[in-house]
Order: structure tokens, then C-alpha cells, then sequence
């Protein structure tokens, strides 16, 4: 097999529409095996990658839906039509693949037997279209390397096959961080995951509205309480800071200064002034990862105001855990 026989390719999308022609598109001209998986969709979106020739999976609503679901169904599939592939990159059908970046990605995890996957450079297509999609830019950035924070390890990624089904892939029931999730049970069994230098993917976030920021929100939220109940006890105390930040700046320090208002003749909303100082620690720690001012003020602004939307996620999450049913948070 040549090189690019070593690796497949699992794209998975619910109502993407053009952003899927797109995503195929991208890589029409690669000879490596193609499975889409499509969640329920409502738009062409079958039709559409059914043009490309590429076997296409349909998932029905007997399982909940997740992200989570569709590639472990695409993964089986592929291994099914081509047993020998040793890679498989995943990307979402709102993204694009880059030029070389699967060859590139492939020789990487070739050279080491303990590189279980690698991502790369992430790029927002449509940065101007809204200042969400400007936050999601920023939120892309991150330093190359090995991982210890998993939580840039996104759903698009190559991953070595051998260790997906080692630790039986991604977790079904979680419906959001999913990525990340199986990221920190890489580094629990040894393993390393490595964002390279190099470019990855396009991505269009297409969020136009402020219900749908906060959707997205409210979904990290739920995210961040589901990967500390799984793996917050480990030794990678997945997501504890995370939760214990939320609660504190979405909780806590609104519940003092709502319970301690008549009390202290109103002097409890001097607590406010504690938001001020994350601001000023968020906006410090952006420049020192090469921000603008503009950037890093625009980007702290949003992260103050996602403490409370992810605290409704956490809270959704411990509703959704009482019930044992898990559903996605569509903000699309």
C-alpha cells in the first residue's frame, strides 16, 4: 500500500449543506477511502456526498445523536472496506482538509509507535462574517507540541487505528468534547498526542447570532461537567479546574452578592470587582500568547460572559446524568 493507502478518511455532518460539498471537495483528488456519516440530516446532505461516490452511512434516532456516535459508526464501516488502513482522519463536514496534510500527519505518527494521533493548524474560514466566528479564530490557537491539556484536542485529527480500537473509541454518551475526552484516555494509557506545526483544516463556525454563541456555550459547559465526572478522579484530573472556575465565577460569586445584598446595604456588589480582576488575568495571559490587545480584550470579554452559560451547561449536564440520557445542544 502506498502512503496514502495507509489512512482513511471519516467526515461526519448534520444539515451542512454546501459546507459538506466543500468538505469533499477538498479532497476529491485523494486516493484513500471515504466513509460520510450523516445525523439525521434534513437538507441534501446525503444527496450531496452521495454525488462525490463515497459510501455514505445514514444514523437513525433508536441511539441518541452525537458526534461521538457517527465516528464510531464511520470508523467501523471503513475498517470494514479497507481492514490494512492504519490511520483514519476524522473531520466534521463544515471543515476542509489542507493541502499535504495527510501525508504529513501519517509520516508523523509512522516515526513514533507512541504518537496515538496528531491535529494541526485549524483556520476560520469566514473570520469577518461575525465576531463569533472572529472568537472562534482565537479559540483555535494553540501551541504545537505534545498535549497535557487535551482540551485542543479537537474532532479533527488523524488518529492511529490500532489504539482507537484499543480503547474502543470515542464515548458515545458524551455528546459534546468528545475529542478531548478520548484525548485524556490516550495519555492515561501511555500514549502521546502531538499537535504539529503545520496546517490542518479550514472551519466555518457559521454562527450569526448571539443565542447561537450561547448555545455553543452553554454546550462547553455540559462538556466540561461530563469529562469531570469520567475522568476527573484520574490522574489528569480532566476538567476539575474547568468545573470548579464555573462554578465559582457562574455560581458562587453571583449567589454572595444576591444573598448578602440587604445584609450589607448593597456593599456585596464590591464582589463585582472580582470579575474585573479575571478580566485583567485572562487579558495578560492572551498577550503573553501573542494577541493583540484588541484580540485578547475581545476574546476576555466573551469568556466572562460564557462563565454563565456554562454554568447552564453544567447544570443541563447533572439534570442529563440524573436521567442517563444525553442529547445533543444544537446550535446550528
Amino acid at each position: 500500500m502506498d502512503k496514502l493507502g495507509k489512512v482513511g478518511v471519516v467526515v461526519i455532518g448534520r444539515n451542512e449543506g454546501k459546507r459538506l460539498s466543500l468538505c469533499l471537495e477538498s479532497m476529491g483528488q485523494l486516493e484513500c477511502a471515504k466513509i460520510y456519516v450523516d445525523s439525521c440530516s434534513v437538507d441534501d446532505s446525503v444527496a450531496i456526498a452521495e454525488s462525490y461516490k463515497i459510501d455514505v452511512i445514514e444514523l437513525d434516532l433508536d441511539r441518541p445523536l452525537s458526534a461521538a456516535r457517527a465516528r464510531n459508526e464511520g470508523f467501523k464501516r471503513l475498517l470494514e472496506l479497507e481492514p490494512e488502513v492504519e490511520f483514519v482522519q476524522f473531520i466534521d463536514g463544515d471543515c476542509t482538509l489542507l493541502e499535504n496534510w495527510l501525508e504529513l500527519a501519517s509520516q508523523a505518527l509512522e516515526k513514533d509507535s507512541q504518537r496515538a494521533a496528531v491535529i494541526g493548524h485549524l483556520f476560520e474560514r469566514n473570520i469577518e462574517a461575525s465576531s463569533y466566528n472572529r472568537l472562534c479564530a482565537l479559540e483555535w490557537c494553540s501551541s504545537p507540541g505534545d498535549l497535557t491539556d487535551f482540551g485542543a484536542f479537537g474532532g479533527i485529527s488523524m488518529i492511529r487505528v490500532s489504539v482507537f480500537k484499543e480503547l474502543e473509541g470515542f464515548n458515545s454518551n458524551v455528546i459534546a468534547g468528545e475529542d478531548s475526552e478520548l484525548g485524556v484516555r490516550m495519555g492515561l494509557s501511555g500514549y502521546k498526542v502531538t499537535k504539529l506545526d503545520s496546517p490542518m483544516a479550514t472551519h466555518d463556525a457559521n454562527i450569526l447570532r448571539f443565542s447561537q454563541w450561547w448555545k455553543r456555550s452553554v454546550r462547553a459547559g455540559h462538556a466540561i461537567g461530563q469529562r469531570a465526572f469520567i475522568n476527573g478522579e484520574s490522574a489528569h484530573k480532566d476538567c476539575i479546574k474547568e468545573r470548579n472556575s464555573t462554578l465559582f465565577w457562574g455560581l458562587i460569586i453571583p449567589l454572595l452578592i444576591a444573598v448578602f445584598f440587604s445584609l450589607t446595604q448593597g456593599y456585596s456588589l464590591l464582589l463585582m470587582g472580582a470579575y474585573f480582576y479575571l478580566c485583567y488575568r485572562v487579558v495578560r495571559f492572551r498577550l503573553k500568547q501573542g494577541d493583540s490587545l484588541d484580540d485578547a480584550w475581545f476574546y476576555t470579554k466573551f469568556l466572562l460572559l460564557s462563565k454563565f452559560a456554562n454554568m447552564v451547561g453544567l447544570i443541563k449536564f447533572y439534570f442529563n446524568k440524573l436521567s442517563e440520557r444525553y442529547e445533543i445542544i444544537e446550535y446550528k
